[in-house]
């Protein structure tokens, strides 16, 4: 399930933005989870806000199922858009992590379909849950069942819009399992492939574009990696980023 809105505080309107080729961040993401999961039924959840039209038309043009829901409250926007479409375990994707690792959500997907006892799903990282780092790579599994728990047991704002966080933060409530992360990454904390603000765009979409010029076919951790060793400019970039936007 896609999380995307029109919506943002630090760079509006950056969903519908041309990013590469003309194309948006979204028409990436969708297209980019559609070659590589043709199996995996897709479905954008944006807020039912008439400003988010334009982000579900877009995702209807690809062949994307749409559900609108609440704008803020969006772990309720997400336990509706499951009960609407009867899923009961949900891959998140956010729609402004325009570098998803196809790799890593590969093993996310085969992980949790050998364990559906769990109720979350995710990478960690450097010993932090991939979610609260600025890399950008990962997407979190998560069931319908835990979703419904979480809105039980708090009315607190925060855990209403960033879904998953009261899951992480309750171990001792449900079922978790982290899967190690790309091991290129470990000690590092000098690359933001998440994108909030406007340097951020900037910066992220000419490494895209080199990149996409640079690889045939798809790239991912380990080439990013190495592509941003080589070009120090861009890791200074985010190192000024990282320190001015703290998760």
């Amino acid at each position: 399930m896609l999380q995307a809105r029109v919506g943002s505080t630090r760079l509006p309107q950056k969903m519908i933005l041309p990013f590469f080729e003309g194309k948006t961040i979204l028409e990436l993401i969708i297209s980019k989870l559609q070659q590589n999961f043709p199996e995996v039924p897709i479905v954008l959840a944006t807020s039912a806000l008439p400003e988010n039209d334009i982000l579900a038309d877009s995702a209807k043009q690809q062949h994307c199922m749409v559900f609108r829901g609440s704008e803020n409250d969006v772990l309720q926007r997400f336990i509706d858009a499951a009960e609407t479409f009867h899923f009961d375990r949900m891959i998140r994707v956010c729609a402004d992590n325009p570098f998803l690792d196809v790799a890593e959500l590969q093993n996310l997907i085969r992980i949790a379909e050998n364990n559906t006892t769990f109720d979350y799903i995710s990478f960690t990282v450097n010993g932090s849950p991939s979610i609260k780092t600025h890399f950008g790579f990962w997407t979190e599994y998560v069931t319908l069942q835990a979703l419904k728990k979480v809105n039980s047991a708090t009315e607190e704002p925060f855990y209403h819009e960033h879904v998953t966080n009261y899951i992480y933060g309750n171990s001792d409530v449900f079922q978790i399992k982290f899967l190690t992360a790309n091991p290129v990454l470990e000690g590092r904390n000098d690359i933001r492939m998440t994108l909030d603000t406007a340097e951020d765009f900037n910066t992220l979409s000419a490494i895209y574009s080199k990149l996409s010029a640079r690889h045939e076919t798809a790239f991912g951790i380990n080439e990013i990696v190495s592509f941003l060793d080589e070009n120090e400019q861009y890791k200074t970039i985010m190192k000024n980023q990282i320190a001015e936007n703290s998760k």
